[in-house]
């Protein structure tokens, strides 16, 4: 009995954890704790943090259930986001949601979306600095999109082994969202610049909005084929939503399926944060350098909008709080840009226009994984 029981204990969990098991089930609790009472993304980081728990609960090698271990159930989702097929699903749901109207009345904001992309190019130096192989400084330098599912898109192909700590960096700044880019929007802004009102966006016409989709798809492609997959869910997913005559497939897009790729995508996300493959020095640089990436984007759409103010006239200014929404977290950091623009002026109604360079930042994530995965692939 004496033995069985010690056989029992050895092989359950209580005799095989570590304290890195233990570091990584705190802050799966902590993500939960933060998505209930805080509402910092709860459908991200819910199942990224009841992922954690999963992952962290150590077993027996052999028996088949771990993430790692071939023909798992948990071996097969990870296969989504090892190799990619997740991504694409979730762009083709965020493109049947998505009104690309504002973008369309006023196209300049098209460039605040592009200025937003200077943290991944600035981070992707910054990575390599630290240490890190081109190919794993570009996967690294997308977290700068605020784009978890083109962070996870480029790094399964370009650095596969940092997938997981790329992962939870990218959907951890997208959740801090709310507490990363005000100060930074206020630090760069005067009041005046914060008052500034835009004129109201023009009435886009049906044909526009179904026209756009496929001319911005032939556009972006020829460009980057290497973002087809992202690109072509997108704008197709679009061309559901504006057709007018397939609304139970955008329905089906925008509702079940993203809802079911999201709670997949995640959990499997937060499985891969194994303590022994997450808890190392490179996973705490991953960070310290989202962290930096994120904030550059910010601060680079902030400051390219008040460039842009120096050659528009005075009635077609943009409020350079809008810059801060080019960075593709959509619709949170659109909605960030209007709660800190009501602070100055309740009746200042910035949420429509920071939806411009919102979306394009989506599109603009998309083309730059494109190009880091052409330049960067041996």
């Amino acid at each position: 009995m004496v033995e069985f029981l010690h056989t029992f204990y050895t092989t359950s969990g209580f005799g095989q954890v570590a304290i890195g098991n233990i570091v990584m089930m705190v802050v799966g609790c902590l993500f939960i704790y933060l998505a209930i009472t805080k509402e910092y993304e709860p459908l991200l980081l819910v199942p990224i943090g009841f992922g954690m728990l999963v992952g962290n609960i150590p077993f027996m090698e052999g028996m088949g259930i771990g993430y790692r271990e071939d023909l798992s159930v948990l071996n097969i989702l990870y296969h989504g986001v090892r190799y990619g097929w997740f991504p694409p699903l979730v762009f083709l749901g965020i493109g049947a949601m998505t009104d690309f109207s504002t973008l369309l009345s006023n196209p300049k904001l098209l460039f605040l979306g592009a200025a937003a992309q200077l943290g991944i190019f600035t981070t992707l130096f910054g990575a390599i600095f630290l240490g890190f192989t081109p190919a794993e400084a570009g996967a690294i330098g997308i977290i700068g999109g605020a784009d978890g599912p083109t962070a996870i898109f480029l790094s399964s192909k370009l650095a596969p082994d940092l997938l997981g700590a790329i992962a939870v960096s990218a959907y951890s700044y997208m959740a801090l969202v709310p507490v990363i880019q005000p100060p930074i929007m206020k630090l760069l802004t005067t009041n005046k610049e914060r008052l500034i009102r835009m004129k109201p966006p023009r009435q886009v016409t049906k044909r526009e909005k179904i026209l756009f989709p496929v001319v911005g798809f032939l556009a972006t492609a020829f460009i980057v084929p290497s973002a087809l997959n992202l690109l072509g869910m997108l704008f197709f997913g679009n061309l559901l939503k504006e057709s007018g005559v397939t609304e139970r497939l955008a329905n089906t897009a925008r509702n079940g399926l993203i809802d079911t790729v999201t709670i997949i995508l995640g959990f499997i996300v937060g499985v891969s944060t194994e303590a022994r493959s997450f808890l190392t020095p490179q996973s705490i640089k991953i960070f310290a350098l989202g962290a930096a990436s994120f904030a550059v984007a910010t601060a680079g759409g902030v400051l390219f909008a008040k460039v842009m103010n120096l050659f528009l006239s005075k009635e077609n200014r943009v409020n350079p709080l809008i810059g801060a929404a080019g960075v593709s977290a959509v619709p949170d950091s659109a909605r960030v840009v209007h709660v800190v623009g009501q602070e100055y002026d309740k009746t200042n109604y910035l949420l429509m226009h920071a939806m411009g360079p919102n979306v394009a930042g989506v599109i603009g994530s998309a083309i730059a994984a494109g190009v880091l995965w052409s330049a960067l692939t041996k």
